[in-house]
């Protein structure tokens, strides 16, 4: 029998702090993220840095649901990690991402 890990919440910013179709930087415990407002008002969050040469994403492009990496222009879908065209090929971890209290929180294992 698997356990599935309990998840924890962590505060990563004010919900009002990201404008809608944008991005910002988030740090915890040596790691970076990157949390995302989509033009529909939904919060998202990803590995902090491009898998291709390690780029803070958070220094990107928001286009509708995709993220530009600043360095080379890899794209990837912040809803899924899915990467979206060279010279990215690896897909971007994701997190489980709440609202509460006016609190973006995210999911860590």
């Amino acid at each position: 029998m698997t356990t599935t890990p309990a998840t924890n919440w962590i505060e990563a910013c004010d919900a009002d702090a990201i404008d809608a179709e944008d991005v910002i930087r988030f740090d915890h415990a040596g790691h970076t993220y990157a949390i995302y407002r989509s033009p529909d008002d939904e919060y998202f969050a990803t590995d902090g840095l491009c898998t291709h040469e390690r780029i803070h994403l958070a220094d990107g492009l928001v286009m509708d649901h995709i993220i530009e990496c600043p360095k080379h222009n890899g794209r990837f879908d912040y809803r899924t990690g899915q990467a979206k065209g060279a010279p990215v090929c690896l897909n971007l971890k994701t997190y489980p991402v709440k609202l509460d209290g006016g609190k973006v929180l995210l999911g860590l294992a």
